[in-house]
């Protein structure tokens, strides 16, 4: 898949940013009605376009009017600062733009014009994605529309329901995405005042549709698109509605129609002058050639795509480029300058502290190295993939916890208070009962019962919601427990056992004798990860992504004992520990985990998917030089053999069986590379060989796929 990643992180990075931007000044709030307008609309208007393709003469444009928009109408006034805003967030300067923002805003609170706050929200939104906080223009978006909803200005309800919709498509609800977006277009079609509301509506939707795999629906609104981009003899929209042909075409696997419209677009792009367009353009030009293994052609497509993002200070066209730039080198041999370029993309990418897409570059970078032969930088690039990977999944499941445990907190606090509430109840019918007491007599033992009921009805209702609130707090230990996809344990419940293992009292004496006798039970760990797990996602789509690893885990339930705890252990990485097994069979689990996922297929949306995994594995407790190593250096020294399996062909499970001449070495120096003090001749490795695609499990006599690479210092 060489190229399609940094495509796909420019595109993936851009979609809702650049769709968000084209919003910010194609869907712009102008007078109700044409007949309305005054020269001074016209003329922002006519700059309005002009930013969106050339911010910079644009605000030059602008701010040549300023001297007129003191003295303008309100809703002047704002498209003016709108425009202000938009423009410099095309210039790069987010800061300006938030505070143009913030005045859009203000000065419609100011005049309570519901239509002005509702836009400077939305000018609001897209900056908040320029600066990459996601959160908070989603809620932001939401809200906008809600606001924007309110008001008869058509323009921006059509405006406020495409943020909407491209929102809800980032949190990847598609359902409600479609239905919103399907909505604007048809609130654009009567819009005839502005052409471009509906051209924004339509663009949007093929996007969705592609997004969704939803092929021949895109291509059907990409006609319309094109269509009516055509009406208004726009290059800028032409060149838009191409950018868009491009993405339906590369994802439904049409590489030549893909290629011609971004030479299409790149062309009327290079016309106008829109240089930061033509960066983007450049570097999919690259992507697309290095797809083919035109590797000199894309890097040539990658110098212009960095000369152009270096002039523009486009910081995410220049880390892609620069990726893109370091693959196609590693691609002609040219590893040395290869890896210089991509180092330099991944710099960019950490100084924006963009991890997930850091994370996607690192995996690539790995597979790029493995292509070319360098097969040390491989596995060091999976290693801060994985590291990554780790600290982007913990980072998920304690927000995942902390917003389940928020959620039941708010449930416990609204039910004290529902309490309470009736409890003042209760106290006042008794006071209004003493009074009552003084005048009525007769009543007083009516009253009495009446109130034992309601104490009796409040005690009970209290003893249900404490038994509820019990409830909840078993489902939310069950949360941090359970990995909540695959439903097996997770990496923070395997910690604690762990510890729980290594303190419990008279288990240190049992792991020694274990650790000492070479021919008893021992305990053992097996990690594994799935091959090529990013290519399902790119070519099927996450939900397929997610069955294969709850295939993988209906899997390992089977080919493991009840008894051995299954961990997911971050993304497509599991990890099995199995407390007690015969020494010698600790192979023929590896090869069982191995043939019994390659020998299944799950079946999606038509498709057959098969998928092998690789494995690190080591009996448990290792005990180099007598000592028992702590269960985190040992899960270090089984990760390292993964990484071994990995950059050895995939599909086969490398396992530590013990060392030898430790007093000639240390377990630092093991650690620091594992390869190597095998060949040296400290470590005693063994290979278990996993099977083609399909093939059934061999029985357990059958070894032949057993391979022991026992190395010594005399270098037999």
């Amino acid at each position: 898949m060489a190229g399609l990643t940094n495509s796909w992180l420019l595109r993936t990075k851009r979609r809702a940013l650049a769709a968000a931007v084209a919003l910010a000044c194609a869907s712009a709030l102008l007078p109700a009605s044409a007949q309305d307008q005054s020269p001074l609309d016209e003329r922002i208007l006519e700059i309005r376009e002009q930013a969106r393709f050339v911010p910079d003469k644009a605000l030059q444009q602008l701010l040549k009017l300023e001297p007129e928009i003191a003295a303008a109408a309100p809703r002047t006034q704002a498209e003016f600062m709108t425009q202000i805003s938009a423009t410099r967030m095309g210039l790069g300067r987010n800061d300006i733009a938030l505070e143009f923002a913030e005045k859009v805003i203000a000065y419609g609170k100011s005049l309570h014009d519901n239509a002005i706050v509702a836009k400077g929200m939305l000018t609001k939104v897209y900056v908040l994605f320029a600066q990459a906080d996601v959160k908070a223009a989603h809620q932001l978006a939401f809200e906008a529309e809600k606001l924007a909803m309110s008001t008869s200005d058509a323009a921006l309800r059509v405006q406020a329901t495409i943020t909407a919709g491209q929102t809800y498509a980032e949190q990847a609800n598609f359902p409600q995405a479609l239905t919103k977006l399907q909505q604007a277009v048809d609130m654009a079609r009567p819009a005839t005042d502005d052409p471009v509301s509906l051209l924004a509506a339509l663009n949007a939707l093929s996007k969705l549709y592609t997004q969704m795999r939803e092929y021949d629906k895109a291509s059907a609104a990409l006609d319309e698109l094109l269509a009516e981009t055509g009406k208004i003899k726009s290059p800028g929209r032409m060149a838009m509605a191409k950018n868009t042909e491009y993405g339906l075409a590369i994802d439904s696997g049409q590489p030549k129609r893909a290629m011609r419209a971004l030479l299409q677009s790149l062309e009327l792009e290079r016309k106008m002058g829109a240089e930061r367009m033509v960066g983007i353009t450049l570097v999919n030009l690259a992507d697309i050639n290095l797809k083919q293994h035109d590797f000199p052609r894309a890097a040539q497509y990658a110098a212009e795509a960095l000369r152009s993002s270096l002039a523009t200070q486009d910081k995410s066209a220049e880390a892609a480029a620069r990726a893109n730039m370091g693959q196609a080198y590693l691609g002609m041999g040219r590893i040395a300058e290869g890896k210089k370029q991509y180092e330099a993309g991944l710099a960019r990418y950490e100084q924006e502290n963009n991890k997930p897409d850091l994370q996607a570059a690192l995996r690539e970078y790995g597979e790029a190295l493995e292509r070319a032969g360098d097969l040390s930088g491989a596995v060091s690039a999976y290693h801060r993939e994985r590291a990554l990977s780790n600290e982007l999944f913990e980072t998920q499941r304690r927000q995942s916890v902390l917003e389940l445990q928020e959620k039941y907190e708010s449930e416990k606090r609204q039910r004290q208070i529902e309490l309470l509430s009736r409890e003042n109840q209760v106290k006042g019918a008794e006071i209004d009962n003493r009074r009552l007491q003084q005048r009525v007599w007769w009543l007083l033992a009516l009253v009495f019962a009446l109130a034992s009921m309601v104490v009796g009805l409040l005690y009970r209702k209290v003893r249900h919601a404490n038994a509820q609130l019990e409830v909840k707090n078993m489902e939310l230990k069950a949360q941090s427990t359970l990995d909540p996809l695959t439903s097996l344990y997770n990496r923070r419940h395997f910690q604690d056992y762990m510890r729980g293992l290594n303190t419990a009292a008279g288990q240190k004496p049992e792991l020694e004798k274990r650790a000492h006798h070479r021919d008893d039970i021992v305990g053992a760990l097996f990690l594994l990860d799935v091959d090529h797990f990013k290519n399902i996602n790119d070519t099927y789509g996450h939900a397929a992504g997610d069955a294969v690893l709850k295939m993988i885990a209906e899997n390992l339930r089977v080919a493991l004992r009840e008894t051995d705890m299954i961990v997911r252990w971050g993304g497509e990485e599991f990890l099995a520990f199995l407390p007690a097994i015969p020494r010698h069979g600790v192979d023929e689990i590896a090869r069982r985990i191995l043939t019994g996922i390659s020998s299944q297929a799950i079946r999606y949306q038509e498709h057959d998917i098969s998928v092998n995994v690789s494995v690190g594995f080591a009996p448990f407790p290792l005990a180099p030089g007598d000592v028992p190593l702590p269960w985190e250096r040992a899960v270090n020294l089984v990760d390292m053999a993964l990484y071994l399996a990995k950059a050895h062909g995939r599909n086969r499970a490398y396992g530590v069986r013990g060392f030898e001449n430790f007093h000639l070495t240390s377990m630092e120096v093991i650690e620091q590379d594992l390869e190597r003090a095998w060949r040296a001749g400290y470590v005693d490795l063994s290979v278990v060989l996993g099977g083609p695609p399909g093939t059934p499990p061999a029985s357990p006599s059958e070894h032949s796929n057993v391979v022991s690479i026992k190395h010594a210092k005399t270098g037999h």
